[in-house]
């Protein structure tokens, strides 16, 4: 079969979650008032933290970039999505389908590194508090906060580069609900060694070494909590620190699996799983989790819901 470039592939033709009218119309219901929830989640969230000056600190500075950056992570897929619910042939331009795989990846993988920024500062905060204001200051945030969105501008375009310029021979039917790299890559009639060792380097970088920098953090963030004497003041330092554990673990336990484990050892079905639980539960979850699990978020909150509503 005669090889064709892939700048002659014009369109995609993507399969979705499901064919059945019945699901589809379930998952459109589910998906909606999901993406509701996250925009309205996250926003109020973002309301808060930015109008209650108690809030005012480091660590609230870079919750508020996570809440903006699952707001658009999320706009970047479920949007289409819907739409795609809806029409019978499910096709999206070449053009449209690089800007979207290159949004998830710059997304991702800046609120990746974010969650590493994250665990230091809860380092800081807990194992060296009497320096934790001259350590974590405003110009050091700023830095910290570009570093991550320079890697996932970085990531982002390595990772969408290299598997839209491989040769497709015509193949365009993404077996997936987006644009996701992985089942792009699928469709790929030549070798994709390099492009595979590519993405694996950048997942590398993206994921084992922020994970294994959250790990250490953690292990000396343990280490100064069980020092504490009091009981008291150990479940308030833990507390500060469970809500961002637990997005920790759903965001690399599912990432992980999506970009380091080789595609031939992977089902499809459950790419797509994962690939909701890593794009679109998350964003959902955050402002759940940081609200349900700190007490200054949740008196914001209600202040600000009482100052809009009362």
């Amino acid at each position: 079969m005669e090889k064709r470039n892939a700048s002659l592939v014009t369109e995609f033709l993507l399969l979705g979650l499901t064919a059945d009218p019945n699901v589809q119309t379930f998952f459109f219901v589910l998906f909606l008032v999901m993406y509701i929830v996250t925009l309205i989640g996250n926003m109020i969230l973002i309301t808060a933290c930015i109008t209650e000056p108690k809030l005012h600190t480091p660590m609230y500075f870079f919750l508020v970039n996570l809440s903006f950056l699952d707001i658009f992570c999320s706009s970047a897929i479920v949007p289409n999505m819907l739409v795609q619910f809806f029409l019978v042939r499910k096709t999206m331009s070449f053009s449209r389908c690089a800007v979207q795989m290159y949004f998830v990846f710059l997304m991702g993988i800046t609120e990746g590194v974010l969650l590493v920024v994250m665990a230091y500062d809860r380092y800081v905060a807990i194992s060296i508090p009497l320096r934790y204001n001259v350590i974590m200051n405003k110009s050091v945030c700023m830095k910290l906060l570009v570093f991550c969105w320079l890697s996932g501008f970085v990531g982002g375009l390595l990772d969408t580069v290299f598997p839209l310029t491989l040769s497709f021979c015509g193949h365009n039917v993404i077996d997936h609900f987006f644009c996701e790299g992985a089942a792009v890559l699928k469709l790929s009639c030549v070798d994709t060694f390099a492009t595979e060792m590519v993405m694996l380097s950048v997942g590398t970088y993206d994921l084992l070494i922020p994970s294994l920098l959250i790990l250490i953090s953690y292990v000396c963030i343990i280490i100064a909590i069980l020092r504490i004497r009091s009981l008291g003041g150990r479940y308030k330092a833990f507390s500060t620190c469970a809500s961002h554990l637990i997005v920790v673990t759903m965001f690399y336990s599912t990432a992980i699996y999506m970009y380091m484990i080789p595609k031939t050892k992977r089902s499809t079905d459950l790419d797509k799983i994962i690939s909701v639980f890593y794009t679109v539960t998350p964003p959902m979850l955050n402002p759940m989790i940081y609200s349900l699990r700190n007490s200054d978020v949740k008196m914001a909150l209600l202040q600000v819901t009482r100052r809009h509503i009362f």
